[in-house]
């Protein structure tokens, strides 16, 4: 065992070694095993703070193998983490996630503390749009619906109607029963929901004077989208697929909506992060390979031995890669990296995002 690492109470050793156990059976083909004691006895510190400071642990489906098969109680996309926030009776809410997740733990439950393990943990898709672009939107479309992907800070949600995430878009837009809709900020997600609904999208261009502006001989249009882009998913493409489907013809391609409307043309499925781990789960195909952040990859690997999964990982998301172990377990003893929402844009985001898990 390391010795970076100063010996542990017999209990806390003890559950250490159970940990280690249960991360071998899942990770042996995908973590050193060096690595997993070393992660288990932090693991095992976490579980203990936990209990004691009366905290819940929501993980991210990206989230790195040691930590999303320990400590969270509760793992899946952020719809799904969302609903469990809005549920806990914890006086403690840490977030391995991103930012805009754990605004959105504390959009729910104002009286509770919400920590975030590591301030870095922001996020390229919502830093593309600010509140100002929104209230411009509203401005040169005057009621028009605005929906807001969940990937967005608050002050963003605060100026929104309905927020959406990746596997409720289409139901969010439809339930809105508008022929125009405003659908921010992920480009390549408008695109997707636009040719799932059958509607027509423009994206406004931001001058470099920061205002909005509309091609006023582009008609017919339905969605109004923005320029926003995940850093991760707009690397994959259509040549990326075509090489793998040569090396390997039988392969099942899963791809989520934020990628390119091409890659998720050129896919057999996609999905936010939770569905397509059902897909995994509840398929049988030769091998699987999944289009989004690679440790979700080898989290669906571990959870799966049964199934080969292939690897495309050019690149990890550098934003939930900040979340790791040592900054969780230091953020629970210091209660470091709070998150606060501003009471006025807090109940102003609140009702979007509301409307959101009504919609379900």
């Amino acid at each position: 065992m390391p010795a970076t690492i100063p010996k542990a109470p017999a209990s806390l050793e003890a559950d250490a070694e159970r940990l280690y156990e249960e991360l071998k059976a899942k990770l042996h083909d995908v973590v050193p095993d060096v690595e997993l004691w070393y992660k288990a006895r932090l693991a095992a510190k976490i579980m203990a703070l936990k209990e004691a400071r009366n905290a819940i642990i929501l993980g991210h489906n990206y989230m790195e193998p040691a930590l999303y098969h320990s400590i969270p109680d509760f793992t899946g996309d952020s719809l799904e983490l969302s609903r469990k926030a809005a549920q806990t009776d914890r006086e403690i809410i840490v977030f391995c996630g991103v930012k805009f997740m754990a605004e959105t733990a504390k959009i729910l439950n104002p009286d509770k503390v919400v920590l975030l393990p590591s301030e870095r943990a922001g996020c390229s898709l919502a830093a593309s749009i600010t509140a100002e672009d929104v209230r411009q939107l509203r401005a040169r479309f005057p009621g028009v619906p605005v929906v807001t992907y969940i990937n967005t800070y608050a002050d963003v949600k605060a100026e929104s109607d309905i927020c959406c995430t990746s596997s409720n878009a289409v139901a969010v837009v439809e339930s809105l029963k508008s022929e125009t809709v405003i659908f921010i900020p992920d480009e390549y997600l408008a695109r997707n929901v636009a040719r799932e609904t059958g509607k027509h999208i423009i994206v406004p261009a931001r001058l470099p004077t920061g205002h909005v502006h509309v091609d006023d001989t582009a008609v017919d249009y339905q969605i109004i989208g923005w320029h926003g882009r995940c850093e991760v998913h707009e690397k994959f493409t259509v040549e990326d697929i075509e090489a793998v489907r040569a090396q390997f013809p039988d392969v099942v391609i899963l791809a989520h909506p934020e990628c390119s409307p091409e890659v998720v043309e050129a896919a057999d499925f996609s999905g936010s992060t939770s569905a397509m781990i059902r897909f995994v789960e509840r398929t049988e195909a030769p091998r699987y390979l999944v289009l989004t952040e690679c440790a979700m990859g080898d989290n669906i690997a571990a959870a799966n031995p049964e199934k080969e999964m292939l690897r495309l990982c050019s690149v990890r998301c550098p934003h939930m890669n900040q979340i790791t172990l040592e900054e969780t377990l230091a953020s629970l003893q210091h209660t470091q990296h709070v998150i606060d929402v501003p009471e006025d844009v807090r109940v102003r985001a609140l009702r979007a995002v509301e409307r959101m898990l009504e919609v379900g």
